[in-house]
């Protein structure tokens, strides 16, 4: 018996002795099937392949991302908080020097994850940290592959953890959230979006898809509620998703001026005169 990981999406799932037939993160329409079909391997075997990479990305915060890249690639951050640390996003593996790295910090007081594609291991990491809660909206509860009583499935537009917010934004999946921490960036905030606001290449804008590996884009209505959710909240820099992904000033004003610019990109012209 073992904890099998897809390693197209990184998604750990619940004990069985054999792989499952299929991967259904995969086969949504938000993600794919490799066309060399679905592959599994388990927490043993990638750590004998991979480790975690550590990046103190500011005062009070590291990223954590998988060397070399696995599965969607994505970046977790260690959040040191006042109230404890917070463990954002999650990666496929735990490997020993996380676990004594995240101890000497201070351990977890919970993990938040933002949505499906980044479950990964996220009970493996309770487990290893006293079952500390994870927090997942239950919106997104039907993709949830491996449960386990630290689950804390959130039902409302925001979560306070002590001074933490989650707020539930929707538009890549139905639950899709960000954390926003107001003491980081020396007290000016920060905003940490997942891909449910993709930082762009050029760092200076975010943007917004149902799929971002299949080009399905999210309507005006559901854009427009995206941005309105996170409103009310003053923040300095934006961390994305992935590596490189991060916007370091002006980060409320880049959200509303991005929706502004998509908004209009989507609109339809067709009876524009030129």
């Amino acid at each position: 018996m073992t904890y099998h990981i897809c390693t197209a999406c990184g998604t750990q799932f619940g004990e069985s002795a054999e792989p499952p037939s299929a991967c259904p993160v995969c086969e949504d329409d938000r993600q794919f099937v490799p066309p060399s079909g679905q592959a599994w391997t388990n927490m043993a075997d990638l750590s004998s392949t991979h480790k975690v990479q550590w990046i103190e990305e500011a005062k009070g915060l590291h990223s954590l991302q998988l060397s070399p890249e696995f599965g969607i690639g994505q970046r977790a951050f260690l959040i040191e908080g006042p109230d404890g640390n917070i463990l954002w996003d999650c990666l496929s593996l735990l490997d020993e020097t996380s676990r004594k790295t995240v101890a000497a910090l201070g351990g977890l007081a919970a993990i938040a994850v933002s949505h499906p594609h980044f479950y990964a291991s996220m009970i493996e990491w309770s487990e290893a940290f006293g079952d500390v809660p994870v927090y997942v909206h239950a919106d997104d509860g039907e993709w949830v592959q491996r449960s386990g009583p630290a689950l804390s499935p959130w039902t409302s537009e925001i979560l306070g953890l002590k001074q933490a917010t989650l707020i539930r934004c929707g538009g890549h999946f139905a639950g899709s959230s960000v954390l926003y921490c107001p003491w980081l960036e020396d007290g000016r905030g920060a905003l940490f979006t997942g891909d449910t606001m993709q930082v762009t290449l050029d760092r200076r804008y975010v943007s917004f898809m149902r799929s971002f590996p299949n080009l399905i884009p999210l309507n005006a209505r559901t854009v427009k509620g995206m941005g309105e959710a996170v409103r009310p909240y003053r923040f300095e820099a934006i961390y994305g998703g992935f590596s490189g992904r991060t916007i370091k000033h002006d980060g409320s004003r880049v959200v509303e001026r991005s929706v502004a610019r998509y908004i209009a990109a989507i609109e339809d012209h067709s009876t524009r005169q030129d």
